[in-house]
């Protein structure tokens, strides 16, 4: 009887110390205050576009608190050779470069080389006389408020892309090949200042050359090529060693191939793939579209703009500076696409705290300052489908733990 009452409240009394144990014990690991389940859901979501072969391959990253919560690749660089994505693949990243010329411009305005109100013909005087084209008149106009350096950080300058089939300006655009990349910037301004402006500077948000514009005018005002004022001001402090205007050649075998959806819904690589740009040196250094990178580079400069311009002891642009990059700087009445908001070079998102822009092959970021949380996605698809990287940012947001 005496062994028995012993058992018996030894297995109780070790029922209820698993039980407290249990108790205490969080249902999943949650890292850097974000659910572990949720970000497995990210993770898995990712792999189904992989899968199910709408794309080739996907790198993310998200780092919250200088720390890095998910690191993650899927799928193929390239295809053909079965390379896969890897940490250290080279990915084209187009129009986020913009984020990068407008990082590079504002450290000369932490140097007291410009305002943003400045008339952009102060500096470039090729635009002081371009006419702005009214397309109810059909006449050419004066601009009535000068273009300034925040309109072009802003792309409210009234210059264009050329993608408008039913604009005469860019039309323009498209016979003189003003947003090509066959000549040096130098060549290319002139080009854009001697056709006329689409809308008044400071009356219109219109994605465009703006941030070429304002990639020349590092240039103007340093001295310097943009290449290499970059890989100086940005690139080195910030160690993104793998990010440029073009891929050295002992960089080739880690660039990610650029697929396209074939008629037959299967990914479509190059014919040949040695023909590509961005394998040679290039000559016109395009601000607004021009670099490639990694992930782990760009996740760099990413965090350097949550840090409020500093990194690893590297000091980049005073935390103000990064203030303005990243709340709306749009001329009043002037909206981004359906009533949104817009930093310098790059929109912003008041509401939630975000930062961000995305690139013509479907690459993306965003720079939450609310949660300091920076989260990346790139693949490699042209024409331009960020749907994998907004799911993904949807459920790592969701991951946050409050």
């Amino acid at each position: 009887m005496k062994k028995f009452i012993f058992r018996f409240f030894y297995l109780a009394g070790t029922i209820l110390i698993l039980a407290a144990c249990t108790a205490n014990k969080p249902a999943t690991e949650n890292v850097a205050g974000l659910s572990a389940d949720s970000l497995a859901v990210a993770t898995s979501l990712m792999q189904q576009y992989v899968d199910s072969g709408k794309l080739a391959g996907i790198s993310v990253m998200v780092i919250r608190n200088n720390e890095t919560v998910l690191r993650k690749n899927f799928g193929y660089a390239d295809i053909q050779n079965q390379k896969p994505v890897e940490d250290k693949t080279i990915f084209r990243i187009f129009s986020m470069t913009k984020p990068i010329t407008a990082v590079a411009l504002m450290t000369l305005y932490d140097e007291g080389k410009f305002k943003l109100d400045d008339k952009v013909a102060d500096f470039i005087p090729e635009f002081a006389e371009t006419k702005v084209y009214n397309a109810e008149t059909k006449t050419l106009e004066p601009q009535a408020t000068p273009m300034t350096i925040r309109h072009l950080l802003t792309h409210t300058s009234g210059l264009t892309y050329g993608w408008d089939q039913k604009s005469y300006v860019d039309s323009l655009y498209r016979v003189t090949g003003a947003s090509g990349w066959d000549a040096p910037l130098a060549d290319k301004i002139k080009i854009l200042a001697g056709i006329p402006l689409k809308h008044q500077p400071g009356t219109r948000y219109e994605y465009s050359v703006s941030i070429d514009v304002a990639g020349y005018l590092v240039e103007v005002i340093s001295g310097k090529p943009l290449d290499v004022f970059m890989k100086e001001k940005v690139f080195d402090p910030l160690k993104m060693d793998d990010t440029g205007f073009f891929v050295p050649e002992d960089k080739h075998n880690r660039f990610a191939v650029l697929y396209t959806m074939g008629e037959n819904g299967v990914l479509k690589g190059p014919e040949n793939p040695d023909n590509d740009n961005f394998k040679k040196p290039v000559v016109l250094f395009s601000g607004g579209g021009g670099l490639v990178s990694t992930i782990d580079d760009y996740a760099r400069f990413a965090r350097m703009l949550l840090n409020g311009g500093e990194l690893d002891g590297a000091r980049i642009l005073k935390d103000s500076t990064v203030e303005m990059i990243m709340t709306n700087q749009l001329p009043a009445g002037v909206d981004y696409e359906n009533g949104g908001s817009y930093g310098l070079g790059g929109s912003v998102n008041p509401e939630k705290g975000f930062y961000g822009w995305s690139g013509a092959a479907s690459t993306h970021f965003v720079a939450d300052k609310k949660n300091n949380m920076a989260i990346i996605a790139f693949t490699q698809l042209m024409p331009f489908n960020i749907e994998y990287a907004l799911k993904f940012v949807e459920k790592v947001e969701g991951a946050v733990i409050h």
